[in-house]
């Protein structure tokens, strides 16, 4: 299918020109010679691309509104702007609305198409970037009727449209990026860029390169991710790995809303909301020095806490059959209908939390086309016990490393913790399976610190 232009100039010549460079080139054209014309073909159908003057009949920057206007009905639709009486603050105009490029009458035809191709290019790999995105665990919605989901949601509500500063805490897989993600999409800067950088990843050679950027010998900059950022959010996730040292520089930026580049000589003003993610307890981090208590101050205006998937079972069910109907869709597959009262989703302890269930479930989904429930729940059987029995060993390891009176401790906490979760909560039936009059059970549980469990 050929690609259509809308070509709107109010030079007839200029329009059969560029009409005839882009036919040739196996495109299919419409024209508008004014702002209304322009308007009624748009209102008919979008088009892939258009390419605009800036003054039409209609005032100086006719141009400009219509490009305005095509981006307020789609935003992805490439606007290529003209101009024989270009300056400076026009182009900067046209880029700032959205424009694709602006170019300068006259023009070359192969120019012309150049930047057409571009244009539609850019559209396409936009196009493939959602459908991989989509794929992807944090364009997921966030699932569940525990307190502890039914808070979060009601706080991404209240803070999305802040500028406020959030500091997302919860172990790895529960969810935090999809939070984050969460609220820069319910913000006034939704459609400005939503930045991630990994403070455990980066090259510890490189924290101030990669954050802040680099101007180089020749002239030209490698943008940090601050600047990346403009206008957007920055997510930094796991910022209890970055150093001391550019801890530092982060709270300047912080309080100074500017930094400068890797040897550069002028101070670079930037308008970025921070996020910040860690699996650590940071209260900890910053007792034991590793952390700074002013940064840490600073970033942690609104906390948010993400429980692990063990402590919100009652979630599971819902996780289940979101996932299941969500990769089918993704997938062309038929949904697998999952057995959500199967014990063992609420017996095993989900150390990769909500991630690792998603995978369990599209793992499953795939492999059980057409399975009988049976059948579904033996793979999820095997699947969950291999994992089990891997971290079982690696339990195991870790007790040895203890002295008697703490490993003895561990045991005990780790065997009441997985017999009370088997038994769904129930203190008597627990007692009763491993043999100790309830009241026993119930000081020992004190003695332990163990409670609260779902």
């Amino acid at each position: 299918m050929m690609n259509e232009i809308l070509i709107v100039d109010d030079n007839a010549d200029i329009r059969i020109l560029m009409s005839g460079i882009l036919k040739d080139r196996g495109f299919s054209v419409r024209e508008a010679a004014n702002f209304d014309q322009a308007m009624n073909e748009i209102n008919k159908k979008m088009p892939d691309a258009a390419v605009i003057d800036v003054k039409l009949d209609k005032g100086d920057n006719d141009g400009i509104e219509l490009l305005n206007n095509i981006k307020k009905i789609d935003e992805d639709v490439p606007v290529i702007m003209i101009s024989g009486h270009a300056n400076v603050q026009m182009a900067v105009d046209s880029l700032k609305l959205g424009a694709f490029e602006f170019m300068q009458k006259p023009f070359s035809s192969e120019r012309l198409v150049n930047f057409v191709n571009r244009a539609l290019e850019n559209i396409d790999l936009k196009k493939e970037k959602r459908i991989l995105e989509s794929k992807l665990f944090h364009s997921y919605d966030i699932i569940g009727d525990s307190q502890n989901i039914q808070k979060i949601r009601s706080l991404i509500s209240k803070l999305a449209n802040t500028e406020s500063r959030v500091f997302i805490t919860g172990p790895a897989g529960s969810g935090k990026e999809l939070v984050a993600r969460q609220i820069h999409k319910k913000s006034n800067r939704y459609n400005k860029p939503f930045v991630v950088v990994n403070g455990a990843l980066l090259d510890p050679e490189k924290y101030e390169l990669e954050l802040f950027g680099l101007e180089n010998k020749d002239g030209t900059i490698n943008y940090g991710f601050f600047e990346k950022a403009k206008d957007g959010i920055l997510l930094i996730d796991e910022i209890s790995e970055i150093p001391l040292s550019t801890q530092a520089k982060i709270l300047r930026v912080l309080i100074d809303q500017k930094f400068r580049r890797v040897n550069g000589s002028k101070e670079i003003n930037v308008n970025v909301r921070i996020i910040s993610t860690t699996t650590k307890i940071i209260r900890e981090e910053v007792d034991k020095g590793n952390f700074r208590e002013d940064l840490y101050h600073r970033l942690n205006v609104v906390p948010i806490y993400l429980s692990s998937l063990k402590d919100r079972t009652e979630d599971i069910p819902l996780l289940l059959n979101y996932f299941s109907k969500k990769i089918s869709e993704l997938n062309g597959i038929v949904e697998t209908k999952l057995d959500t009262n199967f014990d063992l989703f609420y017996k095993y302890d989900w150390p990769g939390n909500v991630r690792e269930l998603r995978n369990l479930v599209e793992r499953v989904s795939i492999l059980s086309s057409n399975e009988k429930k049976a059948d579904i729940n033996n793979l999820i059987s095997d699947s969950l016990i291999q994992k089990d029995n891997e971290n079982n060993e690696d339990s195991i390891k870790n007790i040895l490393s203890y002295p008697l009176k703490e490993a003895r401790e561990k045991f005990e906490k780790d065997y009441l913790t997985s017999q009370i979760k088997k038994h769904k909560g129930n203190i008597s039936k627990t007692a009763e399976f491993i043999g100790m009059e309830r009241s026993a059970l119930h000081r020992k549980l004190k003695t332990l610190g163990i409670k609260g469990i779902n």
